[in-house]
C-alpha cells in the first residue's frame, strides 16, 4: 500500500516531463552526424561498387550526377575529411567529451555485455551510467576509429601513385572498409529502433533530438537521472525507478500507534 502510493506521487510528479520527452543530441550534433552518414554511404557504396570491379560500368548514382564513380567516392571522402576537421575545430569540447565518454570503463560492462543479447528483445537492460550505453562505447570507438583509418588511407592514396606503399595503402584501405560495414549495417539496425529493446531510440538523432521518457529510463536510466533537474527545474524527482528511504514512506495508522 504504501509502495504504491509512493509510485503514484513519482509518476504524477514526472508525467509532464515523460510527455515532453527528454532532449538526447543538440541541433548541430545531429547535423554532423547527419552529414557524416550520408557521405559514409556515399563512399561506402561507390567504394564497394569499384571493389567488385564495375568500375567500368557506371552505377546508379555515377549515372543520376554524371560523374565517375571513382570521382563521387574520392569527393565523399574529401567531404568526410572537412567534416572531421571542422568537427575538431567548432566542436572540440563536444568531440573531447565523446572519446573520454567512449574509453570510460566500469566495472558492470562485462556482466551488461553479457546481458545485451537477451536485453536486446526484452527491453530489459541492466543499469549502467555515462552518456553512452556499454554497447554504444565500444560501437563509437570502432566506427570512429574505422572511419578516420578509411579518410587517411584514402587521402593518402590520392597522393600516392604505385609501388609497394601504395599496395599497401590500397590494402588498408580496403579490409577496412569490409571490416567496418557490417558494424555500420549493425549500428543502423540498433539506431533504427528495429529491435523491441531500442524501440523509440531513432528519436535522439532525428526529428528535434528528444527521446520519451521511459526510452531513456530503459536505455540510459543514470543519464536521465543528471539531466531531470536541468531540464525540469531544482524541484524535479529522479524519472527512473528509484528505491524510497525507509523514512520517506507514508505511516500506516498501525505504525503511528
Amino acid at each position: 500500500m504504501a509502495a504504491t502510493a509512493v509510485e503514484a506521487a513519482v509518476e504524477a510528479a514526472t508525467r509532464p516531463q515523460k510527455m515532453a520527452g527528454m532532449q538526447r543530441y543538440a541541433r548541430r550534433t545531429r547535423w554532423f552526424h547527419a552529414g557524416v552518414y550520408l557521405f559514409t554511404f556515399v563512399a561506402l557504396g561507390t567504394g564497394l561498387w569499384i571493389d567488385l570491379g564495375q568500375e567500368g560500368r557506371a552505377s546508379f548514382l555515377a549515372r543520376l550526377l554524371n560523374r565517375p564513380d571513382i570521382v563521387i567516392h574520392e569527393d565523399a571522402g574529401w567531404v568526410l575529411a572537412g567534416l572531421t576537421v571542422a568537427a575538431v575545430i567548432f566542436g572540440f569540447r563536444g568531440i573531447a567529451t565523446f572519446v573520454v565518454e567512449s574509453f570510460r570503463y566500469r566495472r558492470g560492462d562485462a556482466a551488461w555485455l553479457w546481458g545485451w543479447p537477451k536485453a536486446a528483445v526484452t527491453g530489459k537492460f541492466r543499469r549502467h551510467d555515462g552518456h553512452f550505453d556499454p554497447g554504444q562505447r565500444i560501437a563509437n570507438l570502432l566506427l570512429a576509429g574505422g572511419l578516420l583509418v578509411l579518410i587517411a588511407s584514402g587521402i593518402a592514396l590520392v597522393f600516392v601513385h604505385g609501388g609497394l606503399l601504395f599496395v599497401r595503402l590500397a590494402f588498408i584501405h580496403r579490409w577496412t572498409t569490409y571490416l567496418l560495414a557490417p558494424i555500420i549495417a549493425g549500428h543502423i539496425i540498433v539506431a533504427s529502433g528495429l529491435l523491441p529493446g531500442y524501440r523509440g531510440v531513432w528519436r535522439s538523432m532525428h526529428w528535434g533530438g528528444r527521446v520519451r521518457t521511459e526510452t531513456a529510463a530503459r536505455l540510459w536510466p543514470e543519464w536521465l537521472d543528471e539531466q531531470a533537474p536541468s531540464s525540469a527545474g531544482p524541484s524535479a524527482v529522479p524519472l527512473t525507478p528509484q528505491t524510497p528511504e525507509p523514512d520517506q514512506l507514508p505511516v500506516t495508522g498501525e505504525e503511528a500507534r
